[in-house]
């Protein structure tokens, strides 16, 4: 369980295919209280650390999280937002977030206002996920406020230690995200489907 606050930038230091399996090598400022067998959030992803080695971690990704995720499309010197699970008894800065991605999406738009940034993302509506406006979904692992919703998109604001502190800095109009929609409405909007 994460709460989407990122703590870290983490640095891809190697990708090596194995079957089906993705094993990532990355370098953080976090890897030194890191234990083996922790669940680490990565882009909003939920992998475990395999092993450690010095200022390196390993995960690995297995195929059934490489086809819902953008795992296949991270690259060796790629910067990724880092969150550790959360303690019970810790405040829930964010939202409650599973890290387990629902589907990518991608960004439609960027625009600087004064020192704040509104971000557009598109996702195939076809699957089920909904947003609603001032209700919460996690772009990349990132707890954030949805500020329009619409059938097969939402806008989100960026205040600047955000943008500074997370690879929303990093975004394009043609990057692909993952998002994870909040654990409630899908709940709520399941049981309204089978009605």
């Amino acid at each position: 369980m994460f709460t989407g606050i990122i703590e870290s930038l983490g640095v891809i230091q190697g990708i090596e295919k194995d079957k089906d399996n993705i094993h990532i090598t990355i370098a953080s400022s976090i890897t030194e209280e890191l234990q083996i067998d922790q669940s680490v959030a990565h882009n909003g992803i939920c992998l475990t650390v395999v092993s450690l080695n010095k200022a390196l971690y390993t995960v690995t990704a297995i195929g059934e999280t490489i086809k819902k995720t953008t795992i296949s499309h991270w690259q060796k010197g790629e910067r990724i937002n880092l969150e550790r699970a959360m303690k019970l008894g810790d405040r829930l800065d964010g939202h409650i977030v599973q890290g387990h991605v629902d589907q990518i999406g991608t960004c439609t738009t960027i625009k600087e206002t004064n020192g704040s940034w509104y971000y557009t993302f598109e996702y195939d509506e076809s699957i089920g996920n909904i947003t609603i406006e001032k209700g919460s979904a996690t772009v990349n692992g990132v707890s954030l406020t949805v500020v329009d919703s619409k059938k097969n998109g939402f806008s989100v604001a960026i205040i600047p230690y955000t943008f500074e502190h997370t690879n929303f800095k990093t975004f394009e109009v043609g990057t692909k995200v993952n998002l994870e929609f909040d654990v409630i409405g899908k709940y709520i909007s399941k049981l309204y489907a089978n009605k």
